[in-house]
C-alpha cells in the first residue's frame, strides 16, 4: 500500500502546480528530451559564441591557478558569499555608478529566484504585531516566478498599469500612480517590487517612474525592491536611455544568469547592511552557503573591468539585435492581419505579443501551438495579484527571441499561422 502523505498548508503552497514550475518543466524537457521542440519559452540566455569563450578561457585560467579550483569545488564560503568577490564586487558598482557600497552592503544567494524568496517572506507576510503585510507590484505583467513564492496565502498586490497605443503596432505599459498611491493608503504594505528591464514585457521604467516610486517608499518607510536580472550595469540588455539607481532604503537584485552563467545560480542582494545580514542568517538556515564557481569566475573581470565591456559590446548589441529582428518577423508573419501587437521592447530577452478579440485565451493557444510543437509561455500567469479580473491578461504571450534565429522565425509564422486558424474557425 503506498502511503498517503499530509502536506502543510505552506508546504502545499510552494509543492502546487505554478506557472514557474510549468514554464521551467517545459524548457528543462524541450532542452533535453524535445531536440524538434522550437523553444520560444523559458528565460534560458543565448550562448553566445563570444561571451562562451570568456567562461571557457576563465575555467581555464581557475583549474592553471595553484589550488583554486579545489577551493572552489572544496570549501565553503561564509553565507553572505565569497569576502574577494563582495569586496571586488562593492568596489565595481561604487566605480561605475557612483555608489558608496561596502561588501556590508552586498549578499548572495542561490540565484535571484532564492533571492526573491528571502526578500518576499522576510519583508511580508503575518508581521510580529500580529498585523499583515502585502509585496505591491506597481505594474503588471509581472516576472512569473514571483507567484507563488510566499509562504502565506495572499501575500501581492498589483496595480492596472495604463496602456499607452504606439505607432507601427506597438503599446507600452505605464505606471498608474493614482493606483500605487490608492493601494498604499491601505495601510499593508511591506515593499513595493519592480522588475526592470521588465519580464516579461520587455518594458523599462523610466528613470522618472523609477524616482517617483522611490519617493512614494521613502515616505511610506518602507523599501522599494528592483530586479535587475537583465539590467545595468550588467548584464546591461537595456535598449533605452536608463539610469541604475540605489539608496539606503533600495534593495537592487543583480543576476550571473543572464551573463551566460544560468548554472552556477548566483543571485546578488545590494541592500542596506541589515537587509544584506538577514539574507546571509536565511542563507546559512536553508542552504549552508551558497555555490562558489560563479564568483570566482567572474571576480578577475569585475577587477579589470571587462565585465562592462562585454556586457556593452558583446551582450546588450546582441539582445538588441535579436528583439528588433523579431519585431520584422512578427510583421511579416502577421502582415496586415488584425488584432495582433508588440509591447515596444527597451529590454532584456522577449517580445510580448498581444492578441486581441481573439476567441480564445493565451493558455488555450499555448496548448495548441505546443501541439505543433512551437513552446511559449501563455500570459494569464504573469497578472497575479490584481483585485479582479482583467481580460486583457488572456491576450498575450511572452517569446524568447534570443534563440537559433532561423527557428525563431519559423515559429513566428507558425503562431501567426494558428492565430488565423483560430479566427477563421470561430
Amino acid at each position: 500500500m503506498s502511503p498517503s502523505y499530509r502536506f502543510s498548508s505552506s508546504g502545499a503552497r510552494l509543492a502546487g502546480r505554478s506557472g514557474i514550475l510549468e514554464l521551467m518543466d517545459d524548457l528543462g524537457r524541450a532542452l533535453t528530451t524535445d531536440p524538434g521542440m522550437r523553444m520560444l519559452g523559458g528565460g534560458n540566455p543565448a550562448h553566445i559564441p563570444a561571451v562562451d569563450a570568456v567562461w571557457r578561457r576563465r575555467m581555464t585560467e581557475l583549474m592553471q591557478d595553484g589550488d583554486a579550483l579545489e577551493r572552489t569545488l572544496g570549501n565553503y564560503d561564509p553565507p553572505q558569499g565569497n569576502p574577494p568577490f563582495l569586496r571586488s564586487l562593492a568596489a565595481f558598482l561604487n566605480r561605475h555608478c557612483g555608489w558608496d557600497l561596502s561588501p556590508a552592503h552586498l549578499a548572495i544567494t542561490a540565484g535571484g529566484q532564492s533571492a526573491f524568496f528571502y526578500l518576499f517572506n522576510l519583508l511580508a507576510g503575518p508581521m510580529p504585531d500580529g498585523s499583515q503585510r502585502r509585496i505591491l507590484l506597481p505594474l503588471v505583467p509581472e516576472y512569473i516566478g514571483y507567484a507563488n513564492q510566499g509562504i502565506h496565502p495572499d501575500l501581492f498586490v498589483a496595480c492596472q498599469p495604463d496602456i499607452e497605443e504606439l505607432p507601427d503596432r506597438e503599446f507600452k505599459y505605464r505606471v498608474s500612480f493614482p493606483r500605487v498611491e490608492a493601494a498604499l493608503a491601505q495601510g499593508d504594505i511591506g515593499a513595493i517590487c519592480v522588475s526592470r528591464p521588465t519580464n516579461p514585457s520587455g518594458n523599462v521604467l523610466t528613470d522618472q517612474e523609477i524616482a517617483r516610486l522611490s519617493d512614494l517608499t521613502r515616505r511610506a518607510g518602507i523599501p522599494l525592491i528592483i530586479d535587475n536580472a537583465y539590467g545595468l550595469p550588467f548584464p546591461g540588455a537595456v535598449f533605452t536611455e536608463a539610469a541604475p539607481l540605489w539608496d539606503d532604503h533600495i534593495i537592487l537584485t543583480l543576476s550571473l544568469s543572464k551573463l551566460g552563467l544560468p548554472g552556477t545560480r548566483t543571485g546578488i542582494v545590494v541592500a542596506h547592511p541589515e537587509i544584506a545580514s538577514a539574507i546571509a542568517a536565511m542563507t546559512s538556515v536553508i542552504g549552508l552557503a551558497n555555490t562558489n564557481a560563479g564568483q570566482q569566475l567572474v571576480k578577475p573581470l569585475l577587477d579589470s573591468d571587462e565585465l562592462l565591456q562585454l556586457s556593452r559590446q558583446v551582450i546588450r548589441p546582441f539582445y538588441e539585435a535579436r528583439a528588433r529582428q523579431a519585431g520584422q518577423w512578427m510583421h511579416e508573419a502577421f502582415g496586415t492581419d488584425p488584432g495582433w501587437a508588440l509591447h515596444r521592447c527597451e529590454g532584456a530577452f522577449f517580445r510580448w505579443l498581444r492578441l486581441t478579440d481573439l476567441p480564445i485565451s493565451s493558455r488555450e493557444l499555448y496548448q495548441r501551438l505546443k501541439a505543433r510543437q512551437v513552446l511559449v509561455v501563455p500570459g494569464e500567469a504573469f497578472f497575479f495579484g490584481l483585485p479582479h479580473d482583467w481580460p486583457h491578461r488572456t491576450e498575450c504571450l511572452r517569446l524568447n527571441c534570443s534563440g537559433a534565429p532561423e527557428t525563431v522565425r519559423e515559429a513566428l509564422h507558425l503562431i501567426a499561422d494558428e492565430v488565423r486558424l483560430v479566427r477563421q474557425s470561430a
